[in-house]
């Protein structure tokens, strides 16, 4: 789902067969994955666990979205790989999804349930189809500027018929996703739990025996499922001697998916349960091609051999800094306005700011915007940005009615302002406490929370002194080095948080 609002769950109307922008979670809620040409799946309906398979061509999704309603629909026709039990599974289910808006508390639920199903399976002579299916997931979405985070529960039961009339299958499951979604990286991991109940007729006709049997079981299957989506800068260096720029970074988008199914089940011998388990786990994965966005090459000609070098060439590439490439001031002072600038196009947050609407005859009556701050114009090319920044309450004027866009940062604001942007800034202890840097003492009130927590969170670390020195004001330098921390936090460590500790746990 690349980012271009802030609801995690709203998208425009799109048809796909495994498109890389469907979104980072994963399809169904049976452990599935998938690339652009293959999907995946075990079934566990008859007892023993059977891997079934499709290609691009037999699995297609579709979403859309009409205002504050999603739907997404399902519809796969896969085959058995398993030549001991060959068979084939046809489904086509549809969910929809209700989004209520809180904006006064920056929140959305979303109110999940199926709306249409069908599902066939036929395993070597038997046939089980889907005769019931209730389903429920909330999620709760926690709307912050440069990420959104969500969580959520699931309930649902499957009914399916045997043989029409020998039986049934039931599938009760539970469950809880988790997730997050920015323009550097999204992730969903599901963890769900399956009980299995089969009570059905079995048929049995061979050369010794002819009658019916009546089969009971119970097994149970936990699922771990992630689908995840992260973009990297690489750089790479010009072959070339004779040429104008050294080399250059790529945008590199990867996505993808895995799964562990962890199973117990009877031992299923001539279609009857015998009284020893099988226990054991299955691993998927597969992973998307992965897409590469060549960038815009900076030629500063005095970063070479700073320091920063590397975070100051990055962040030019990804358009935010601005400005003629010859001259970057890496040491001069960091200025509010530049940061702020920089904050909001560097996690892309841009996306959600709102373009000038063309003037109509009606719009002609509308009042004139007038800016809050004397120092910021309207017409400036930085107003949206400054505007957008206060709204979401990642910075504050110096003053009432004056922003000070040319005053120089300090590390204290600096640190406030990307821990706003994150939306952790209440997850500092209850007031009271102290920081472990040396400077404890210097740090102001309004920031020793933020900075609390970005400690915590590995975003700044102490000098050498392990003093913080928050009143410092910030170089163009280290502006950029925390920037790219920043940055490198949407993408690394976020994903290893909602994925590798969830699925490695």
């Amino acid at each position: 789902m690349k980012k271009t609002v802030i609801t995690a769950f709203v998208l425009i109307f799109i048809l796909l067969t495994f498109n890389l922008e469907a979104g980072a979670a994963p399809p169904g809620f049976s452990g599935g994955v998938n690339n652009e040409y293959q999907y995946e799946e075990v079934v566990f309906v008859s007892g023993t666990p059977i891997k079934f398979v499709g290609s691009g061509k037999d699995v297609s999704i579709k979403v859309s979205e009409k205002d504050n309603s999603r739907t997404i629909t399902y519809k796969l026709k896969l085959n058995s790989t398993d030549p001991d039990y060959p068979g084939k599974l046809t489904r086509s289910v549809t969910y929809k999804t209700t989004l209520s808006q809180y904006s006064d508390k920056g929140q959305t639920t979303a109110q999940m349930e199926v709306d249409k199903f069908s599902e066939k399976i036929d395993i070597g002579q038997d046939k089980y189809e889907l005769s019931d299916y209730q389903f429920s997931r909330s999620d709760i979405i926690d709307n912050r500027p440069a990420s959104d985070y969500y969580s959520g529960t699931l309930k649902a039961r499957k009914t399916y018929v045997v043989n029409k009339n020998q039986g049934t299958i039931t599938m009760d499951i539970s469950g809880a996703m988790v997730g997050y979604e920015n323009f550097w990286g999204k992730t969903e991991t599901q963890q769900l739990e399956y009980v299995i109940d089969c009570d059905r007729l079995l048929i049995i006709e061979d050369e010794e025996e002819e009658g019916t049997a009546n089969v009971s079981w119970q097994g149970t299957v936990s699922i771990t499922a992630s689908d995840s989506m992260t973009k990297t800068l690489i750089y790479a260096g010009n072959q070339a001697t004779l040429s104008s720029f050294p080399g250059g970074h790529s945008l590199v988008t990867n996505q993808d998916m895995y799964s562990r199914y962890d199973y117990n089940l009877p031992r299923i011998m001539d279609g009857q349960a015998g009284s020893s388990r099988q226990r054991g786990s299955i691993e998927l994965s597969l992973e998307m091609s992965p897409r590469i966005e060549r960038l815009v090459v900076p030629k500063f000609r005095d970063v070479a051999g700073h320091w920063a070098q590397d975070d100051i060439e990055k962040l030019y590439s990804l358009d935010v800094f601005e400005g003629a490439p010859s001259f970057f001031a890496p040491d001069a002072p960091m200025t509010r306005l530049d940061f702020t600038r920089a904050i909001v196009k560097g996690a892309n947050m841009r996306a959600s700011l709102e373009e000038e609407p063309r003037r109509t005859a009606r719009s002609r009556t509308k009042p004139v915007e007038v800016s809050p701050f004397v120092d910021i114009a309207t017409s400036s090319p930085d107003y949206q940005y400054i505007k957008y920044g206060v709204e979401k309450g990642i910075i504050s004027g110096i003053s009432e009615n004056r922003f000070g866009p040319d005053e120089f940062l300090t590390r204290a604001q600096a640190i406030t302002i990307m821990v706003r942007a994150l939306g952790f800034e209440n997850m500092a202890p209850t007031p009271g406490y102290h920081t472990s840097f040396a400077d404890d003492h210097a740090i102001p009130n309004w920031a020793i929370d933020s900075i609390y927590v970005a400690r915590e969170i590995g975003l700044v670390s102490g000098d050498a002194y392990n003093r913080i020195n928050p009143n410092q004001e910030l170089t163009r330098g280290e502006a950029s080095s925390m920037l790219v921390r920043f940055l490198n936090f949407l993408e690394q460590d976020l994903q290893k948080d909602y994925r590798e500790d969830l699925v490695l746990f």
